[in-house]
């Protein structure tokens, strides 16, 4: 695949996350076998990402669109730990719906995370990131894991506390996602009786 062929691809992944989200969430409801022992322990990494999407979300002034954008390079809250956090934290929330859904399902999730995200839609972000920031965005990129933090070092510590945050953004940003993990939670553990 050329490099053209391949930003477009990017780009309509990234245009088209939630459309693609919503369709990985019914292949997960579709195959879904839960059991009750697992229910628990899946229901923790729901709300442990659905957290981390609040705390990341407060961190940033604007998220939500079919373009990539930024306003400022965002490196303090949750973004001092892993570049990506709201991402971190749609992994986990599809990662307990895996859980509880059963191993199928946990699969299918785990390899499409992987493509759409690792392989797609944040190549896509990062390549705008570069153009934006520059250098900036290189040293934190150095600084700073995609997905997994790279240090937890008293600097890194230090770069969590180091900005603001607005809760007010989540009335605007995040309730959507607050009511479709709810929803969606409750939809895959339903199929105990169906």
């Amino acid at each position: 695949m050329d490099k053209n062929t391949l930003s477009a691809l990017r780009a309509k992944a990234f245009k088209y996350r939630g459309g693609v989200w919503t369709a990985l969430f019914v292949v997960i409801l579709a195959l879904a076998h839960p059991v009750p022992g697992p229910i628990p322990a899946g229901i923790v990494l729901v709300v442990l990402g659905q957290l981390l999407r609040f705390w990341g979300a407060g961190c940033i002034k604007r998220y939500r669109g079919e373009q990539v954008k930024a306003e400022e390079l965002a490196t303090w809250g949750p973004y001092a730990l892993v570049r990506n956090p709201l991402y971190v934290g749609n992994g986990l929330i599809g990662l307990g719906w895996g859980w509880i859904a059963g191993p199928w399902a946990t699969a299918v999730f785990c390899v499409t995370f992987w493509v759409l995200y690792d392989l797609l839609i944040v190549p896509h972000e990062e390549e705008f990131l570069r153009g934006k920031f520059g250098a900036e965005y290189e040293n934190y990129c150095a600084r700073v894991g995609r997905f997994f933090p790279k240090s937890l070092s008293r600097e890194t510590l230090a770069h969590v506390r180091a900005g603001s945050y607005d809760a007010s953004i989540l009335l605007k940003s995040e309730i959507h996602s607050l009511w479709v993990h709810i929803v969606g939670s409750i939809a895959i553990i339903s199929r105990l009786w169906w």
